[in-house]
């Protein structure tokens, strides 16, 4: 049985979880920008005006919650969480394998409580009705929601990675394995900065030409 054949459709699902948490991290890069901006009119406005927008820490608050629970989905696909790698890089290939498979497990399990907690927390707010105790009076169902929805498509991404992982493992494929759920090579750091910075080259140097030259 071709098991790469016929599990395709889970590489094609990674693919596509990695396009949306991609869009997601964009979203939640222009909300904190917008919650910047906010807060520095907020500040401006106290200090020159001596009035106050209100609302600007509260709505940072919120944005900053959604943007990063809608960013955790990204970087468990790209490998960029923080692991202690002192023992892990004197592990034989198959224990580090294992020991891969069982972060993932247990970071799964950590998501899934939280994604539990945060449904309910929404679902509370929901029920009551409840409303933020601040001048904008926001309902507090409506940033929950979004947060709690973020802990849930990261709960999804981490089913699809350990689907893939285990059989990935299952079937000796360890360098697939390695590149759903392995810690990132000293190698593969040096790649993607090497390719950062070829593209921040090139981006300097389309805006040069589009410049023209210079009398």
């Amino acid at each position: 049985m071709n098991t790469t054949g016929d599990f395709s459709w889970l590489g094609r699902a990674l693919a596509w979880a990695r396009r949306l948490s991609r869009a997601a991290v964009w979203v939640g890069g222009a909300l904190t920008l917008l919650s910047v901006a906010l807060i520095c009119a907020d500040v401006l406005a106290r200090r020159l005006l001596g009035v106050s927008m209100g609302g600007a820490d509260e709505l940072s608050g919120y944005a900053f919650a959604i943007s990063v629970s809608w960013a955790l989905a990204f970087t468990a696909l790209e490998r960029a969480n923080v692991r202690v790698d002192v023992l892990y890089q004197r592990l034989p290939l198959r224990v580090a394998a294992v020991a891969d498979w069982l972060a993932l497990v247990a970071l799964g399990v950590f998501a899934v409580v939280l994604c539990w907690y945060a449904a309910q927390v929404a679902l509370a707010s929901w029920e009551m009705r409840s409303s933020a105790n601040t001048p904008l009076g926001t309902p507090l169902v409506l940033p929950q929601a979004l947060w709690a929805a973020g802990l849930l498509w990261f709960v999804i991404v981490l089913a699809l990675m350990l689907l893939r992982a285990s059989l990935a493992l299952v079937t000796g494929d360890l360098a697939l394995f390695r590149a759903v759920c392995g810690i990132k090579s000293a190698v593969e750091e040096a790649g993607e900065e090497a390719a950062a910075g070829e593209r921040l080259v090139q981006a300097e140097l389309a805006a040069a030409a589009q410049k023209g030259p210079q009398p």
